[in-house]
């Protein structure tokens, strides 16, 4: 049986907390409570931990529980033998790493055929036993005795080679000479790489690594990554080694101590050993050790970027054009109204060959003036300088219309989606990726859900590390990021809802199926009528749900509903109402927190519910700043060395952060060109979405790389807040027409 409280307090040692709060926290968790709901509304259980607290425990809760199903088994396997002795035992037992757990367990292991097990067949196990005792007889005498034709053994060199085997295999077995190598490849392993001879020019990506090396431990996650991917690809070799004569040493230290003949016999057991199974057996866990590590911190890395991405600052609810812009084919342009409904759609050929520049401005205009367009959008792929160039020069567009150009990244994927064509089942791909690129400005975490995490483009090497690791770290991410901002219940999409704590996809579609067939929702008890939502899921995801328009003043709020009685009674006792508390706050001065403290309700959750009752339902992004491009670069070719342009970050990796400049190509901002002082990790200097300066230091247009640096730069890109456009009613809203033909009217004068 596991001991949990043992398992509670090792957790509480190696992190640092209160032993009686992971015991709760673990409590809570196996009993279905999501990280965001236990973070939120279970501070008083856990000591007020956070999220990453909180998933430091369950990590570790579950990596010792299968370190502690491992070592019944194994001590059960081990007993099962009849080889299960007291020492063997306490040595299990006080095994603290599956590693350490798995060499104790490597010598009683079922196995496969090996060359010491045929020798063993053969009779040859206590000539071993003599070699490895290091008797002072002579090891050729003792070896004859072995000769036997019936068991295979025709001279006393070949018993000794039979004996050597099981030697060696003694030898790889043992867990202190395995745990001593493992400690010295962690300790002076060297990576090497070398290209494959006739492979330089298919390669020529990998060209860094044809001939590099450093130490292993030392090598940084995206250079180990890409030199896998190089090898994996048949380009390059890899191979890990460390310093030889020290690990024989190592070995001999351990097993030798005479110098006779069984001496020598044991050397040239013990060269075998680590020749043909100790080193192959170590590098290959150093190479799985060393891929976990590097599939970590990229992840991490990922994950860092996307919740930046996922929080990104939206602008809100607002009727906007977007365009998604191209040449030949044309831009896509389609109106939204303040919910993300799609208006009408047209296409637009202000470019080359076509150049029906006055058209197209007519379009806009008229797109702009029918449906009181506020804001535009437009995509950053091919063609999207140009057309912001096109739209800022519309003389007639109202200055008060910000115009916006926002990431394409993963646009193609939703538009191609599934959850596109179930939206849009009519519409054809570059429709539906211009309403995208709308939706994304409005609310880039709404949008974003709807895509796979990992066709966002914000990571390096997603395709090479472990997607079982990756899909669920990005889901924690964007679940997280869902949780903090809060979900409104009517207007959400299934994608959106399914990301709220408990819910899932498939009740997520029930809620969305209950909202179609009986309308809106009046509350968040209303939820309980849903198919499939049971007491445990709506203890969960209410508190994560609003209802701007709720029978309950306190539905739009982060209050749960589990503490409505405790704001009833505050108000009670104030003789208010709950809006009259939310609307003034002298009323809420006068509330006495201690006074409502329960055996279940402590300060933590009351201060919270303080919180939401000054500012109900806060969105906790940033607000939104219009943000535009140097008017003077449009490609790279006309950037020069020397030139300060403001800039968008893209994407930010252990190595730099790359950063769009406006010329359809990101530039790369080195690690050592982000600050003034040493960089150990662009996170803390960069995050993706920041508006930053940057000094063009090297442009190279063939290759199409950018070199920029942030040196000497302090402040980032300050901008205007967006003027919102005042919906005008000069054109007949349903007629296209007449607006096209008003609108000529005044370009005529």
């Amino acid at each position: 049986m596991i001991n949990e409280a043992k398992l509670h307090f090792k957790i509480a040692d190696l992190l640092n907390l209160d032993s009686r709060n992971v015991t709760a926290t673990v409590r809570l968790l196996d009993e279905g409570g999501t990280v965001p709901f236990i973070a939120r509304y279970r501070k008083e259980m856990t000591g007020s931990m956070d999220e990453v607290q909180i998933i430091q425990i369950r990590d570790e809760i579950e990596r010792l529980r299968a370190l502690e199903q491992r070592r019944e088994s194994i001590l059960n396997s081990i007993e099962t033998q009849g080889k299960l002795t007291e020492e063997l035992k306490e040595q299990l037992l006080a095994a603290e790493t599956m590693s350490r757990l798995e060499d104790l367990y490597l010598p009683y292991k079922p196995k496969r055929r090996t060359r010491a097990t045929m020798a063993r067949e053969k009779g040859l196990e206590p000539l071993a036993h003599f070699i490895l005792a290091q008797n002072n007889a002579s090891v050729f005498d003792e070896a004859e005795k072995y000769i036997s034709t019936e068991n295979g053994v025709s001279s006393a060199l070949e018993a000794l080679e039979g004996a050597r085997d099981i030697v060696a295999e003694v030898v790889s077995e043992d867990a202190l000479v395995r745990e001593g190598l493992r400690e010295l490849f962690k300790r002076s392993g060297i990576i090497k790489s070398r290209v494959i001879k006739g492979k330089e020019e298919t390669g020529e990506k990998f060209s860094d690594y044809f001939e590099w090396e450093e130490k292993l431990m030392d090598c940084p996650s995206h250079r180990l990554l890409a030199m896998r991917r190089g090898e994996k690809e048949d380009v390059l070799i890899l191979d890990i080694r460390i310093d030889e004569e020290e690990a024989r040493h190592l070995i001999e230290k351990k097993f030798i101590t005479g110098r006779g003949e069984c001496a020598q016999q044991l050397k040239e057991a013990i060269e075998d050993s680590f020749k043909r199974l100790l080193q192959t057996s170590i590098e290959a866990e150093m190479r799985v050790l060393t891929k976990q590590m590097a599939d970590e911190k990229a992840v991490n890395v990922f994950a860092d970027n996307l919740r930046e991405l996922l929080l990104a600052s939206p602008l809100g609810q607002k009727t906007i054009l977007a365009i998604d812009p191209g040449f030949r084919s044309g831009c896509k342009v389609v109106a939204l109204n303040k919910q993300g409904k799609l208006l009408a759609e047209t296409v637009i050929y202000p470019h080359e060959p076509q150049r029906q520049k006055v058209e197209a401005e007519m379009i806009v205009l008229a797109f702009c003036e029918r449906h009181g367009v506020e804001a535009i959008a437009i995509g950053n792929g091919t063609a999207s300088r140009e057309t912001e160039q096109f739209v800022r020069g519309i003389e007639l567009l109202p200055k008060s219309i910000p115009v916006i150009v926002v990431s394409e990244a993963g646009a193609s994927v939703y538009s191609a989606s599934e959850v596109a064509r179930d939206e849009f089942p009519d519409k054809d791909v570059t429709v539906r990726g211009a309403v995208s690129i709308g939706r994304r400005l409005a609310d880039p975490l709404a949008e974003l859900v709807k895509i796979d995490p990992k066709s966002i483009g914000v990571g390096q090497y997603q395709h090479d590390v472990d997607q079982t690791l990756l899909k669920n770290k990005l889901d924690e991410v964007v679940g997280s990021c869902v949780n903090a901002v809060g979900v409104e219940l009517n207007t959400a999409s299934k994608q959106l809802l399914a990301y709220v704590s408990g819910i899932g996809p498939v009740l997520a579609q029930n809620i969305v199926e209950y909202r179609n067939t009986h309308g809106a929702f009046t509350s968040r008890k209303s939820l309980m009528e849903v198919p499939r939502m049971g007491e445990k899921v709506f203890e969960q995801c209410a508190g994560f749900l609003r209802l701007r328009n709720g029978v309950h003043p306190l539905d739009k709020s982060a209050v749960h509903p589990e503490s409505y009685h405790i704001v009833e009674k505050m108000a009670s006792d104030l003789n208010c109402t709950i809006d009259d508390l939310v609307q003034e706050k002298e009323l809420r001065k006068k509330i006495q927190l201690q006074n409502y403290v329960t055996e279940t309700v402590g300060l933590p959750t009351l201060k919270d519910i303080l919180n939401e009752l000054e500012k109900p339902g806060l969105d906790p992004r940033k607000s939104f700043e219009v943000f535009s491009f140097d008017e003077n670069v449009h490609e790279i070719s006309d950037l020069r060395e020397g030139m300060r342009l403001p800039g968008i970050v893209t994407n930010v990796t252990n190595f730099g952060a790359f950063v769009d400049v406006g010329v359809h190509q990101d530039g790369l901002v080195h690690i050592s060109q982000l600050a003034d002082s040493f960089v150990d990790d662009p996170n803390k200097i960069v995050k993706v979405g920041q508006k930053v300066w940057v000094n063009v230091t090297e442009v190279d247009v063939k290759r199409k790389r950018i070199a920029l640096s942030m040196k000497g730069e302090t402040q980032q890109v300050r901008s205007h807040k967006p003027a919102i456009a005042e919906k005008k009613e000069a054109y007949d809203p349903n007629d296209m027409n007449s607006a096209l033909a008003a609108l000529r009217s005044k370009f005529k004068k």
